[in-house]
C-alpha cells in the first residue's frame, strides 16, 4: 500500500498549487487526477481557453473598428473558426504541459484516475488504495443545473460546450448575466452572433458595485449585446437544431419566447464532490453541498482537508490557489493564512472590470462613513490613445482614517491595475499613500493615483 505525506484529489489551481508548495516544503506528495491533462477546469475548459478566445475576438474587433483610424489600411480579416479553435487548444496544451513539467521538477506523483476516500487516511483509485497522513479535497466545481433546461453540449451548452462549438452561432441566448455569460457572450458578439442575455435579477453582475454594473451594461449594449433583465427562464426546448427559450418577466408575469441556434446556460456553479464517498465517511457538508471546514481547512474527519470551489467562498481560481498554499504551510507545521477581504474579482470583457474590498452599497448598509474618489479614463492619456477612454476608477476609503476599503475599476487593463490596491489594502495603506506614490507616465495606472487624489484635495486631470 503506497504511502505519502499528502494526497490531493484534484489537479486544478487549488490542487496543483497545494501540491507544489507541499513538495517544496519537504512533504512526499501525490495528486489524484482523472483527466488526461493537469490543470482542472480552469486550464482545460475554463479560465485559460476563454481568455484565448477573448483575445482573438478582441483582436478582430480592433482590426474592424480601429485599425483604419491608426493608418493601418486593408481589408478586415476573415474568421477561420477551426484555426481559432486550434489556437485555443494550443494555448491550453502549453499551460497543462507546463503543470506536468512542474510536477516532475518537484517530484510529485501523479496518480491517474478518479479518487475516493473509503476511510480516514486512505485514497482509493481504481483497485489500488493509497495511504497518506493528510488528504486534501480539491475537486472544484461544475455548472449548476437549471430546472426545465436539458444540456446536450451541442445546442444547449454550458461554458464547456460554448468553448468548443463546431460553428459560430447566428443567434445565441445566454442565460445568466454573470462573469461567464458576459465573457462568452462578448466573444460570440464580436464574431458576429446576435447575443441576447437573459438574467433573473434586475441588474447584471450580481454583487458588483452598482455604478460599475450600470456602466458595463451600457457599454456592452453599444457593442451589440441585448439584455432582458428581471426574467425567469421557464424552460428550453430544442426542435430540429433550433432552441426555444421561454421566459417570464418577474414584474408582471408576462411570458415571451426567444429562438436561437445555441443557448448558453451560465447560471453559476456548484461544488463537485460526487464519487468521493463523503456521505459514507460522515463528512459534514453545508446546506449548499459544500464541504464544511474550519479556519484551517480541516473537515469533520481527522486528517481530511478541503480547499477551493469544494468549500465555501467565491469560486475563483486565485482564491483556491491561496488556500492551497496556506494549507500546505499548515500541513508542514508553519503558519498559513488567507485574507478573504482582499481577494480581487475580474471580468475579462472589453473594457475589463475589476474589484476588491467593499462596494459603496455594502458600506452604506453597514452605516460606515466613507469617501469615494473617482477618476474617468477619459482623463487618462494612455487610455485615449488606445480607444479605451470609457470607464473609471473608484477608490473607497474610510472617512476618518483614510484607510483604503475597496476599489472598483472599469477600463483598460483593470485586471492588472486592481493589484496595486490589493497590495495597499494588505498593508493597511491610506488613499493618501497611493496618491503620494509616483506613477509612470503615460500609463493606465495613473488613473488609480488620480482616484486616490480625488479622495483628498482633488484629482489633477479631471
Amino acid at each position: 500500500m503506497p504511502s505519502f505525506d499528502v494526497i490531493i484529489i484534484g489537479a486544478g489551481p487549488g490542487g496543483y498549487v497545494c501540491a507544489i508548495r507541499c513538495a517544496q516544503l519537504g512533504l512526499k506528495t501525490a495528486v489524484v487526477e482523472g483527466r488526461d491533462t493537469l490543470g482542472g477546469t480552469c486550464l482545460n475548459v475554463g479560465c485559460i481557453p476563454s481568455k484565448a478566445l477573448l483575445h482573438a475576438s478582441h483582436s478582430l474587433h480592433e482590426a474592424e473598428a480601429n485599425f483604419a483610424k491608426m493608418g493601418l489600411i486593408g481589408a478586415p480579416p476573415a474568421v477561420d473558426w477551426a484555426q481559432m479553435q486550434a489556437y485555443k487548444a494550443d494555448v491550453v496544451a502549453t499551460n497543462t504541459k507546463g503543470i506536468e513539467f512542474l510536477f516532475k521538477k518537484n517530484k510529485i506523483t501523479w496518480i491517474k484516475g478518479w479518487g475516493s476516500v473509503p476511510a480516514p487516511g486512505q485514497v482509493k483509485v481504481g483497485d489500488e488504495v493509497h495511504e497518506a497522513k493528510f488528504i486534501v479535497i480539491a475537486t472544484g466545481s461544475e455548472p449548476s443545473a437549471l430546472p426545465g433546461v436539458t444540456v446536450d453540449e451541442k445546442v444547449v451548452v454550458t461554458s464547456t460546450g460554448a468553448l468548443a462549438l463546431d460553428r459560430i452561432p447566428q443567434k445565441l441566448v445566454v442565460i445568466g448575466a454573470g462573469v461567464i455569460g458576459l465573457e462568452l457572450g462578448s466573444v460570440y458578439a464580436r464574431l458576429g452572433a446576435e447575443v441576447t442575455v437573459v438574467e433573473y435579477l434586475d441588474a447584471i453582475t450580481p454583487g458588483m458595485d452598482g455604478e460599475v454594473a450600470k456602466t458595463l451594461e451600457r457599454i456592452l449594449k453599444k457593442q451589440g449585446l441585448k439584455f432582458i433583465l428581471g426574467a425567469a427562464v421557464q424552460d428550453v426546448s430544442v426542435t430540429g437544431g433550433t432552441a426555444s427559450v421561454r421566459y417570464k418577466l418577474r414584474k408582471n408575469d408576462k411570458e415571451d419566447m426567444l429562438s436561437a441556434d445555441c443557448v448558453l446556460v451560465a447560471t453559476g456553479r456548484r461544488s463537485f464532490t460526487d464519487g468521493l464517498g463523503l456521505a459514507a465517511l460522515g463528512v459534514e457538508l453545508t446546506p449548499r453541498g459544500q464541504v464544511r471546514t474550519d479556519s484551517h481547512f480541516a473537515t469533520s474527519i481527522n486528517g481530511l482537508y478541503a480547499i477551493g470551489d469544494a468549500i465555501e467562498g467565491p469560486m475563483l481560481a486565485h482564491k483556491a490557489e491561496d488556500e492551497g498554499m496556506a494549507l500546505a504551510e499548515l500541513l508542514a507545521g508553519r503558519a498559513g493564512h488567507v485574507n478573504y477581504s482582499v481577494i480581487p474579482g475580474v471580468i475579462y470583457t472589453t473594457p475589463e472590470v475589476a474589484s476588491v474590498g467593499q462596494t459603496e452599497e455594502q458600506l452604506k448598509d453597514e452605516g460606515r462613513a466613507y469617501k469615494a474618489g473617482k477618476f474617468p479614463f477619459m482623463g487618462n492619456a494612455r487610455a485615449k490613445a488606445v480607444f479605451q477612454g470609457e470607464g473609471f476608477v473608484k477608490l473607497l476609503a474610510d472617512a476618518e482614517t483614510d484607510r483604503v476599503l475597496g476599489a472598483h475599476i472599469i477600463g483598460p487593463a483593470a485586471g492588472e491595475l486592481i493589484h496595486e490596491i490589493c497590495v495597499a489594502m494588505e498593508f493597511g495603506a491610506s488613499a493618501q499613500d497611493v496618491a503620494l506614490t509616483c506613477h509612470a507616465h503615460p500609463t493606465f495606472s495613473e488613473a488609480v493615483r488620480e482616484a486616490a487624489l480625488a479622495c483628498g484635495d482633488g484629482a489633477i486631470h479631471a
